[in-house]
């Protein structure tokens, strides 16, 4: 195992400037959800030209399947900058580069298939979802990914996120010669808001919610005849997000209600569930990375709170899975300015790669160590029991 473990760190390095290549690439040249084509074609032309069998555009157009080796396996998602996926990318391709090279040092011996996928539109799109729904993850024993950030964690807490349109609508009038007549859409818009900031005394600590106005009339001398809020409403399992939702439409309905204004709701068809990280695989994660020189962030003073939410965590629910963070070098905290440019800094690139060899040393324990698969899906069918 060592030997093979060995031979994958080593394939890792042979590549390392082509990999920064890679991530530059798209660091370069940011796109927007489900229009990568840019990173589609430099991705799958990369994995071609290293000898994956490719396919492009699958299931969606911007997304790909790239497999080498047969029978079952493990899956390495993600494609992908303020969020430093163009890492997330190279972190994936840099741990099937290294898992292939143990495979084909295996000669005859069959230890099963790899499989990357490149799935887009990771900041609120819910691609993995709809690959889901496809049955891309069918038939494969555990998906893999790793996330850049300024900490170091082998789990994470993300929770499980609903989006939702709230639109009020009024009736307009002039609202200096005839208020009377209107019927006011951004009154309970605010009311809406105010009832929900209410609400938070009430809420679990590791429930969220927040919104924006994302309409709110359009001159001041006319009363609002539509307002609308856009509401992201988290919990830490699928289960209390149910019950979170029906405190806030209590929220929203009154608000109607009370000035009079009728309301439409809109909910985002692909809901993301609650990430479970498998403990056999967060194990095996942590021994590797330890193994190459990751230093996990012992003091992070948040190491449980919540890092937001992840189309991950459906995949999580479908089979064992981990997504643990990864330290870059940098200060900057994601989605902002300065993470940006910590994601297209050479300073990254060592952090990078040794997540790259820590989840191919961590799917090779797998693919070699029946006896972890078995485990590891007894251990995701317990998880899943609890989530009920």
């Amino acid at each position: 195992m060592d030997g093979l473990k060995t031979v994958a760190c080593g394939a890792i390095d042979s590549l390392k400037d082509e990999l920064n290549d890679l991530s530059q690439e798209i660091w370069k040249n940011p796109e927007l959800n489900f229009n990568e084509h840019h990173a589609h074609s430099v991705l799958t032309q990369f994995l071609e030209k290293q000898g994956f069998k490719v396919e492009k555009g699958y299931v969606l157009p911007t997304a790909f399947r790239a497999t080498f080796g047969k029978g079952a396996g493990p899956a390495l998602p993600e494609i992908g900058h303020a969020c430093g996926h163009n890492l997330i990318a190279e972190v994936g391709v840099a741990a099937g580069i290294g898992i292939k090279a143990a495979m084909e040092k295996c000669g005859e011996r069959d230890i099963g298939t790899l499989t990357l996928l490149g799935t887009p539109a990771e900041e609120g799109g819910g691609a993995k979802i709809d690959l889901i729904k496809h049955g891309a993850f069918d038939n494969l024993d555990t998906a893999m990914m790793s996330h850049p950030a300024n900490f170091t964690m082998p789990a994470n807490t993300f929770l499980a996120n609903s989006c939702v349109t709230v639109t009020y609508k009024g009736k307009a009038a002039h609202a200096a010669a005839f208020p009377w007549e209107g019927v006011n859409a951004l009154d309970a818009a605010v009311m809406a808001y105010q009832s929900i900031s209410c609400l938070r005394q009430q809420m679990k600590p590791t429930w969220r919610i927040h919104g924006i106005f994302t309409k709110a009339g359009v001159k001041p001398n006319i009363i609002p005849e539509v307002a609308e809020l856009l509401y992201y409403i988290r919990a830490p399992t699928d289960k209390e997000l149910r019950e979170l939702t029906e405190k806030a439409m209590v929220c929203f309905e009154g608000a109607a209600k009370m000035t009079g204004c009728t309301m439409e709701v809109e909910w985002d068809p692909k809901p993301y569930s609650n990430l479970i990280s498998n403990h056999t695989l967060v194990s095996l994660y942590e021994k590797n990375a330890e193994s190459v020189g990751v230093e996990f962030s012992k003091d992070y003073n948040s190491t449980n709170a919540p890092c937001g939410s992840t189309d991950m965590g459906n995949v999580s629910h479908v089979l064992p899975s981990i997504h643990p963070m990864f330290d870059i070098g940098t200060e900057a905290v994601n989605h902002s300015h300065g993470f940006t440019a910590a994601s297209g800094s050479p300073k990254a690139q060592p952090y990078t790669l040794n997540q790259g060899k820590a989840l191919a040393m961590t799917a090779l324990d797998v693919m070699c160590q029946q006896h972890l698969v078995a485990k590891m899906k007894a251990e995701f069918q317990e998880d899943i029991r609890k989530e009920q």
